[in-house]
């Protein structure tokens, strides 16, 4: 794949030059199919096309299927012909981040340690959009293994934000970020295991769930364990929404998952008039862009002008959670590399063979006291949102910087979660935090806020997001 040049100035709008069928959103592409003014095969095309003009520029893809996402948008337009559309996620343009399992297509996890052959059976998620109709464009980038909040990787190369090339989308669902951005599909699969999904939705501008642990099966177990989650990625609230609807219930091959309730109803209406909402501005470690802070602050604003009671709040856990976090994370990585031979890890990103060195040496109590210590932490935060309806904070402390590195060249942070201090926190604890655009810094670059419901709530978080939207910038 051949790389772009990442020397030119910032970029317009990301969907400036698409092709309107691609600005649509789940409703209105249900609307128009419903009426047959429009055919799940015509977005697709468009979708296809957007796909590979922003592959070559940002490198967002590993694999475009256009055969596949062709076929089963013919499929789908049948369905929507004869009244009987599967979902209201049936025919809409979606993408896979290469960390899931796709039956018939090669996941590499971003590494020339995974083959190449093809996925014998879909992950739960890929399963359960698979069945409700959603049109699959393809597989969009990851770091090694997923394992850091940048996108670039030994196998795939360097994914670059359209807000600015020379910039990262921030990771790991970066691909993912990046096609949302640029309406190259409506749906995108993520996974959020540190901030994965929000860190990349506030550095391209758009909007990005990391639901409550369990709300969408996976399977096989993350080797990172239950900090993992996978959710959706859209360019507005209303399509998570739809996306989470068609990919949460149970499977049984995730036994960390438990029961669950179904689907969130539909997405109520003023929950923020009259809401409780914990207003967190400092996060257990690094420091925030004074730009990014002036940015969440207005966007506060506007969230007590429509009616919310917001009070200052701090986390609990303090300095602890980044060590309780590195060591379940840090560990993970040194679970994944375990099996592999000498020669292969030699091949594999530096940074993650550090971290994995760095899980290695902890000692068993250091790992079991890390877990009570996060339970600790969990149902303090359980107890924090029994008494706010909502927190807010940045989804980021700072905005996209340069892309190829792990840090800010003018950072002292020595790893990604220094700067990720408003995202891991919430892996930890597994409630519901959604990333949604609250505006821009001097340089044009998006800034995200976010938005932390109770464990379950997904469905107020969703709504709240949604309402923010509505309140405008």
């Amino acid at each position: 794949m051949s790389q772009p040049d990442p020397t030119h100035g910032p970029s317009p709008n990301p969907l400036d030059g698409a092709d309107s069928l691609c600005v649509l959103g789940v409703r209105e592409l249900n609307a128009l199919f419903a009426r047959r003014q429009l055919s799940p095969v015509e977005v697709a095309q468009a979708a296809l096309a957007r796909a590979r003009h922003i592959d070559a520029h940002f490198n967002a893809f590993a694999l475009i299927d256009e055969e596949g996402a062709l076929r089963a948008a013919r499929e789908s337009e049948r369905r929507w012909l004869r009244g009987l559309p599967l979902s209201a996620v049936d025919g809409v343009p979606t993408t896979l981040k290469e960390i899931v399992q796709i039956a018939g297509l090669p996941v590499r996890y971003g590494s020339h340690a995974v083959g190449a052959a093809p996925c014998a059976a879909d992950a739960p998620s890929v399963q359960r959009l698979r069945g409700a109709g959603a049109v699959f464009l393809g597989i969009t980038t990851t770091p090694e293994f997923g394992w850091k909040a940048l996108t670039d990787s030994p196998l795939r190369g360097i994914t670059r934000n359209p807000w600015n090339p020379a910039l990262t989308p921030g990771g790991s669902s970066g691909g993912a970020a990046v096609a949302a951005a640029c309406g190259a599909g409506v749906l995108h699969l993520g996974t959020d295991g540190g901030g994965s999904i929000r860190i990349p939705a506030s550095f391209t501008g758009i909007a990005g769930l990391k639901p409550s642990y369990g709300k969408v099966a996976a399977s096989p177990p993350s080797a990172f364990g239950t900090v993992a989650h996978i959710g959706p990625m859209a360019r507005r609230a209303d399509d998570l929404a739809a996306m989470l609807d068609a990919m949460a219930g149970r499977d049984l091959r995730d036994w960390t998952q438990g029961p669950q309730p179904g689907p969130a109803a539909a997405l109520r209406e003023a929950v923020l008039r009259g809401a409780r909402i914990g207003f967190w501005t400092q996060p257990p470690v690094g420091r925030v862009d004074p730009e990014v802070a002036a940015c969440v602050q207005a966007a506060v604003r506007r969230i007590v002008e429509a009616g919310a009671f917001v009070e200052m709040v701090e986390l609990p856990g303090g300095d602890d959670l980044l060590e309780i976090f590195h060591r379940h994370w840090f560990s993970g990585a040194a679970n994944r590399l375990a099996s592999l031979d000498a020669a292969t890890r030699a091949a594999c990103d530096p940074g993650l063979l550090d971290i994995a060195a760095a899980g290695a040496a902890f000692s068993a109590p250091q790992l079991v006291e890390a877990q009570v210590r996060r339970a600790e932490f969990g149902a303090a935060m359980d107890a924090l949102l029994e008494r706010f309806d909502f927190l807010v904070s940045p989804a980021v402390a700072i905005t996209a910087f340069e892309a190829g590195r792990e840090c800010p060249r003018d950072s002292d942070a020595g790893r990604w979660t220094e700067w990720a201090g408003f995202s891991f926190p919430v892996n930890l604890s597994q409630q519901p935090a959604c990333s949604v655009p609250c505006g821009f810094n001097a340089a044009g670059l998006p800034i995200g806020l976010q938005i932390v419901g109770a464990r379950g709530a997904d469905g107020n978080v969703l709504a709240a997001a949604r309402e923010f939207e509505k309140l405008g910038a």
